[in-house]
């Protein structure tokens, strides 16, 4: 079942608790709900870490986390899939999500050399902010809303699938020999 899987892969709960950045949220991470992984949590977890993944900013793990409480859906997954935007993915998703902002807008496209300093960030904010913006939020909205639904929809179809299963075994044990 997929539930195994993904569970297999969390990180420890009491390790997320005591991790520096969350020492912040205190007693809401005594929250049972945050920690439980079911249909609804997962579900919402994946809408929450997914939107935050694609929201250009720093500490993205701690936005998460507090989408995560606020919403009551499972942390560490919330967490966890905010590194959809890694150091290696992070360019070519934000490249694309500038070009859609920029589309929408009706901006040319603006040749931009992307530099490491907080002088060409707050220089470029003007010609590419907007529309970089714009398109993260809606890449963010529509990649939160797919995750959503198709969590939902293949824990369904593994929940039946499971279900059938279980029938047949039942069955094959009551026949006669």
């Amino acid at each position: 079942m997929a539930k195994n899987l993904i569970k297999k892969y969390l990180p420890d709960t009491e390790k997320i608790k005591q991790h520096p950045s969350l020492k912040i949220f205190g007693t809401l991470l005594h929250d049972n709900n945050l920690w439980h992984f079911n249909r609804r949590s997962a579900r919402g977890a994946f809408a929450v870490g997914l939107f935050v993944a694609l929201i250009p900013m720093p500490f993205q793990m701690v936005l998460a986390a507090a989408l995560a409480i606020l919403f009551r859906v499972n942390l560490p997954l919330s967490a966890a899939l905010v590194w959809l935007t890694n150091p290696l993915t992070m360019g070519p998703i934000f490249f694309i999500c500038y070009q859609l902002g920029a589309l929408i807008l009706g901006h040319p496209g603006h040749h931009v050399e992307p530099q490491v300093s907080l002088s060409w960030l707050i220089d470029s904010l003007d010609t590419i902010g907007k529309p970089f913006l714009l398109g993260s939020l809606i890449v963010g909205c529509t990649l939160s809303a797919l995750g959503y639904a198709l969590v939902d929809y293949f824990w369904c179809l593994s929940a039946k699938k499971a279900w059938q299963n279980r029938i047949k075994k039942r069955q094959s044990e009551t026949e006669p020999d």
